[in-house]
């Protein structure tokens, strides 16, 4: 028993160790918006639109985050699928144009 909790703690810290932990794919989720803020409103609201509906997400779509674990998540394996972290990293887009959409009150008449 006690040697199965050292390989498991082994795999664990390996794991964490090579940028695939869930926790950090999912923090990069979160982009900022300051990227979006040279892009005229039209094309922004229209960019966020596509995306959306690429994706089918919804406008106001967030980054998620799981919850693993205290403590675990900087180890636990991204073990979501390559469409699942696609559809997140959308999300992360979509919410950093609204971001910048908001900040400078794109699409109201002015």
């Amino acid at each position: 028993m006690r040697w199965n909790l050292v390989v498991l703690a082994s795999c664990l810290a390996i794991a964490g160790c090579v940028g695939t932990s869930i926790a950090e794919r999912q923090d990069a989720n979160v982009q900022s918006s300051l990227q979006y803020d040279s892009v005229p409103c039209d094309q922004l609201l229209a960019q966020r639109n596509r995306l959306a509906q690429q994706y089918r997400l919804p406008l106001d779509a967030k980054p998620s985050f799981s919850d693993p674990g205290v403590g675990l998540g900087p180890f636990t394996p991204d073990a979501r699928s390559k469409a699942q972290r696609d559809v997140e990293q959308a999300s992360g887009r979509i919410d950093a144009m609204n971001r910048s959409i908001a900040r400078r009150e794109c699409g109201k008449p002015g």
